[in-house]
């Protein structure tokens, strides 16, 4: 069994996968655009807080409860490959890379789920 200092030291050394994600309702073709430095567990996290009804978007939460999981994708719109060599605040990054993308898909009102004021 491993000692908590190795465990530590493995989670440190994991990869995660980091970049920009998009949550689609593929009924309504309406778009919830976001960024995280693991794009596999916050589509876990969505899903759960969504399902649980608990998801902070309430238009988001209120399509999700009224077409039902089945209707929603997620996909993710890029990737931010890491570099070992440098020291990189990938948090950062993805949050530049969400905001390009918000900008560019304006996702607000009838095209989206995001708000305006997030942006700013």
């Amino acid at each position: 069994m491993k000692t908590q200092k190795e465990l530590n030291s493995i989670y440190k050394e994991m990869k995660f996968r980091i970049g920009v994600f998009q949550i689609r309702n593929t009924i309504t073709n309406k778009i919830y655009v976001g960024s995280s430095t693991d794009l596999d567990a916050i589509w876990n996290r969505y899903k759960f807080e969504l399902n649980m009804g608990s998801h902070p978007n309430q238009k988001l939460q209120q399509d999700w409860s009224e077409f039902g999981e089945a209707n929603f994708s997620y996909e993710v719109l890029i990737e931010i490959k890491q570099d070992d060599t440098k020291i990189v605040d990938y948090r950062k990054e993805a949050k530049k890379l969400e905001k390009m993308f918000i900008e560019e898909l304006q996702p607000f009102d009838d095209k989206g789920y995001n708000t305006k004021s997030k942006i700013l």
